[in-house]
């Protein structure tokens, strides 16, 4: 078996990789970004490779990757299935795999104390591949923090030609990031990307998606041919802002990247429907009701009538993005507002229910995902 090194030209959708002692570990925020993060929450969560693949060219009828993955342990929390890897020949899905060991970080969700257990490298086997030259790509697990240690193969590693396709840069919430989806192909977003023939960059965050600047910095120097930012739901459960700031957030965040990006068409995406928060602020939080009964479910505590007083719902965050949008584009012929009702709304949600009542499940992703690729074509196109 050959050992190939992994390199930046082998990872697509990455915004940087660090070289541990233990591995290549991706990120999807660069550094200068990471050194302002204020909080664990977004440090895990753009560590966790959401839309990162390996992609190479080769004749290799066996491909082994040796990985540590992270697995996190939330006490009083039913605990998540292990992170998918998956591998796509020529684009088409011919391997699934996960690894039940690596290091573990254990959390107390009352206090914020964790604790960290070192554990072991584990390899992934892929074998029977067709042995003709052929493109091949594993996608890391979406909800899994993944350091890569090896590659190996029975013949050797290329760098994958140019495909030729447009970028497509991403910007949103948990939903973007896939909480619920099975399978890291399987994200709204990877589903989207492969419907209208475009290369995936995903800065979807779980609990994340805040208008921080450094990360509107990160997509204006981060080269893309499509933009889209998915902004509301993070705002309302973290019950960040008032209405007052939200919309000078908004155009702070937009006029940043249009630093970088002044003529690439940016797609602005409105909140899809959810009961919860609809009109009821933040903070939202576990229903400990839930808890009791072994189910991950999430509630709104605040209160309707504060409203008044600039507190954010996701109805207000859409009125509030349809202007500011209607009012740019004025002198952005570029810039375009997508309700996410049209991804995802009040009918939908009576067929297909938000099973923890945040986050919508497999088939919804797929739903949204297919949905969203039209507005990707035309944006393309255009």
């Amino acid at each position: 078996m050959l050992t190939t090194p992994i390199t930046a030209d082998l990872v697509r959708g990455a915004l940087d990789l660090e070289h541990t002692e233990r591995g290549v570990l991706p990120h999807r925020l660069p550094a200068r970004a990471r050194q302002q993060i204020p909080d664990g929450q977004l440090a895990m969560a753009e560590a966790q490779p959401s839309g990162v693949r390996l992609a190479f060219r080769t004749t290799a009828t066996i491909v082994e990757l040796d990985v540590l993955a992270t697995k996190r342990v939330f006490a009083g929390v039913p605990s998540r299935p292990d992170g998918v890897y998956e591998m796509l020949v020529d684009g088409q899905l011919t391997g699934q795999a996960s690894v039940t060991e690596g290091d573990t970080i254990s959390v107390d969700l009352a206090t914020g104390a964790a604790r960290h257990q070192p554990g072991p490298v584990r390899t992934l086997r892929f074998t029977g591949l067709p042995g003709h030259e052929k493109n091949v790509e594993i996608w890391l697990p979406h909800n899994e923090t993944t350091r890569l240690v090896a590659l190996r193969t029975d013949t050797a590693v290329h760098n994958a030609q140019s495909s030729g396709r447009k970028t497509w840069l991403h910007h949103g919430s948990s939903i973007s990031h896939g909480s619920n989806a099975v399978t890291p192909t399987g994200t709204w977003p990877a589903t989207a990307a492969a419907i209208a023939g475009v290369d995936l960059v995903n800065l979807g965050f779980g609990g994340g998606a805040l208008l921080d600047p450094f990360t509107a910095r990160a997509m204006r120097d981060t080269a893309a041919d499509l933009i889209s930012v998915k902004i509301g739901i993070n705002l309302v459960n973290a019950d960040l802002m008032r209405l007052r700031a939200f919309g000078p957030a908004v155009h702070g965040f937009l006029d940043t990247i249009r630093d970088g990006h002044p003529t690439t068409p940016l797609l602005v995406v409105s909140p899809i429907h959810c009961p919860i928060h609809e009109h009821t602020p933040g903070p939202g939080q576990f229903d400990p009701d839930g808890l009791r009964e072994g189910k991950v479910r999430f509630r709104a505590t605040g209160d309707p009538t504060e409203t008044a007083a600039g507190k954010l719902t996701l109805t207000v965050i859409r009125g509030e993005l349809a202007r500011i949008v209607k009012e740019r584009s004025t002198t952005d012929p570029n810039l375009r507002y997508l309700d996410g009702l049209e991804l995802y709304g009040e009918a939908d949600h009576a067929v297909l229910p938000l099973p923890d009542d945040l986050h919508p499940d497999a088939a919804t992703h797929r739903l949204i995902g297919e949905r969203f690729a039209k507005h990707l074509v035309s944006g393309k196109d255009g």
